[in-house]
């Protein structure tokens, strides 16, 4: 449902690491671009809409606001959602051992 529903908002650079083993925090992490704020903002809401519709016992939202790095926690699901600066300033896939997706640049080192 989540990677449909961030299909259907053209959502770019779409990367699902699943965590099974690796953290305790949730199963599924996914990474997506959006290409500006205001797009970053519809995904966020419009999954927010379908999660809560999914009735997940837990769902928290941080960053919605501003709309740079939007997290949607959907318990066993963590979503982030990045404009591209910010997606490759923090270069989170690299702490789960994957590249950034082709096109992308990190500027930061962890």
């Amino acid at each position: 449902m989540i990677e449909a529903s961030l299909a259907d908002d053209k959502a770019v650079d779409v990367t699902v690491i699943n965590m099974t083993g690796k953290s305790t925090i949730a199963d599924f992490m996914v990474i997506a671009s959006g290409t500006s704020q205001r797009q970053i903002g519809a995904m966020a809401d419009h999954l927010i809409v379908k999660l809560k519709k999914a009735r997940l016992p837990k769902l928290s939202v941080e960053g919605r606001p501003r709309s740079d790095w939007v997290l949607i926690d959907a318990s066993d699901v963590i979503v982030h959602l990045f404009r591209p600066e910010v997606r490759s300033f923090y270069n989170i896939e690299k702490m789960w051992g994957l590249e950034l997706p082709e096109g992308a640049t990190s500027t930061a080192t962890l």
